[in-house]
């Protein structure tokens, strides 16, 4: 199976980069091997199960309710002692597949995209409800003023056949002809418009958004859902293996109610759960302000959910939308985005109810 980033914009730009390497020199290979799966039955010497998370890529506050969890004790109160490793070379999706993780943090587009390949997992809590996804190029390119604009100019890409599907349709909807040039974007894409080499890129607007809007530089940026792509392509959640769903729901069960415990009291709290992740995760250097504002994008824009819903148990915080996935997948496969692990086209459309699950979430 070919490896598929699971952030569609690579997420090693500015602050994020020290992380990574930092977490490379630490020798990640040899710490999944010393802490295995879950399905070795290890347990610590203080009687808690051993689990496993992976992150995605640095840590950020997607991963926050994992963080949060931790810290607060939930994840022990469940009788689970979890280690928080960085993302394997190969992507986050293929370690939990291959059983060098027993949970990561992905998304379900990825959990489609890995299961046309092959991968038997899941994903089993679903965070973010809506798309974040922004396009956007510099502020003092005044050529650029809407999709239209991008026909003809060089896209910071790196190299998904989805981001290209997606910068088509936005571009047509606007009334261009969805024709662009490609350069590969490295690990930083800022600097990849900065420098001239491109025109326009992918950003997030909860974290690379409030990088640019604190630090620079200013972007001028364009939502998928105003320029015609359907559903949530950023549909962030937590994965694990149909393996470990087969062979002990109960260790699903717990470390997924003990995350959305954790995810609720960010969504509630959102300054002191930005002070966690920064305690928690001090190789990333991230600073305190910033994922503050990280956070209150989050909860202002209710990426997570309406909190009003959530607080009067209309909406459960992690809940799987099989509706907005499925709406994206139908844009993907019509778009013929699919491929095995060969890399032929797969034309048959997944299913987001076969690639998710809501029975393990508490109520």
């Amino acid at each position: 199976m070919t490896n598929r980033r699971t952030n569609r914009f690579g997420r090693l730009s500015g602050m994020l980069r020290k992380a990574v390497a930092v977490a490379a020199a630490l020798g990640l290979a040899g710490t999944l091997a010393a802490c295995g799966s879950s399905n070795d039955a290890d347990s610590s010497a203080n009687g808690l199960k051993k689990v496993t998370f992976m992150l995605s890529w640095a840590p950020d506050t997607n991963h926050i309710g994992v963080y949060v969890a931790k810290n607060k004790g939930y994840f022990k109160d469940a009788g689970l002692d979890v280690d928080i490793v960085a993302v394997a070379q190969a992507g986050a999706e293929q370690a939990v597949n291959n059983g060098a993780a027993d949970f990561a943090l992905s998304n379900m587009t990825n959990t489609a995209d890995y299961s046309v390949k092959g991968a038997k997992i899941k994903q089993v809590m679903q965070v973010q409800q809506k798309p974040s996804a922004i396009w956007c190029a510099l502020a003092s390119n005044t050529e650029i003023k809407s999709p239209k604009d991008l026909d003809g100019k060089t896209f910071a890409t790196f190299g998904s056949n989805e981001s290209d599907a997606v910068v088509r349709r936005m571009i047509q909807f606007d009334g261009g002809k969805g024709e662009f040039d490609k350069v590969t974007a490295g690990t930083n894409t800022f600097q990849t418009l900065s420098s001239g080499k491109a025109d326009f890129g992918g950003f997030y607007a909860t974290w690379e958004g409030v990088q640019a809007d604190m630090y620079g530089p200013k972007l001028n940026c364009f939502t998928e859902p105003d320029y015609g792509v359907p559903g949530n392509a950023d549909s962030i959640g937590i994965i694990t293996s149909d393996k470990t769903i087969k062979n002990d729901p109960e260790l699903v069960k717990k470390f997924v109610q003990a995350s959305q415990k954790g995810y609720e009291y960010a969504y509630s709290n959102p300054d002191d759960a930005a002070k966690i992740l920064v305690k928690e995760a001090p190789d990333a250097n991230l600073k305190e302000d910033f994922v503050k504002k990280s956070m209150h994008v989050i909860v202002d824009g209710q990426y997570w959910g309406d909190p009003a819903k959530i607080k009067s148990g209309e909406f459960v915080l992690g809940t799987n939308d099989f509706v907005e996935t499925q709406k994206y997948f139908d844009f993907l496969s019509e778009a013929h985005t699919y491929t095995d692990s060969k890399g032929n086209t797969v034309d048959t459309t997944p299913q987001a109810k076969d690639v998710a699950t809501n029975e393990f979430l508490g109520k």
